[in-house]
């Protein structure tokens, strides 16, 4: 079982959470992003308290924590970020779907959908066949525009691999008059 901290560390730690939250909010620029980020780093301190070592004050090794707790916060802001920008490209890039190629998408793609995490289900539904904004879908998920971004991004590779798992070649080949009613069914002979 790991250590965890003495009661006199964890009274140390508290003691100090203004001046913790002072140096994350300068580095975050936000009073709530630094906030959450504090309370991430406490539970995180709970959960590595045998890694205090012996020639570091407590306040010291918690100042570690937070810095690694800021760059772990601009890592996964980037990522986000990035998410969003090759979002914005696809959306550059696509074309709108006429009305007959709307009629003739595979019927399969709507029980594809409900095998998806409900997460993903939900990104799919609202951006992409409710054509939903991504600012929309973020506020309906509870979720930062750029984890939206992102969540979307990785439904649509969920939704991808499953087509593909579900629909074999006709996923490859384009077929629109599938006829797929369960998975790997033989959609006109391509399978």
């Amino acid at each position: 079982m790991p250590e965890t901290l003495s009661s006199d560390v964890l009274k140390k730690l508290i003691d100090h959470r203004g001046k913790f939250l002072s140096f994350i909010e300068r580095r975050v620029g936000s009073r709530a992003v630094a906030e959450d980020i504090l309370q991430a780093a406490y539970i995180r301190g709970l959960e590595r308290g045998g890694e205090l070592r012996d020639d570091e004050t407590a306040v010291a090794w918690f100042y570690r924590i937070l810095r690694n707790s800021v760059i772990d916060y601009y890592r996964h802001e980037a990522a986000g970020n990035r998410a969003v920008e090759e979002w914005a490209k696809d959306l550059e890039t696509q074309v709108e779907p006429d009305d007959l190629t709307r009629g003739t998408i595979c019927e399969c793609l709507k029980d594809v959908i409900t095998d998806l995490k409900p997460e993903y289900r939900d990104a799919i539904q609202l951006v992409d066949l409710q054509e939903k904004s991504l600012r929309d879908f973020a506020d309906h998920a509870g979720i930062s525009p750029s984890n939206a971004g992102v969540r979307v991004h990785r439904a649509r590779e969920a939704l991808r691999k499953q087509v593909e798992r579900v629909c074999g070649t006709c996923a490859a080949h384009g077929c629109l008059d599938c006829q797929c009613k369960h998975p790997k069914s033989d959609c006109h002979g391509h399978n």
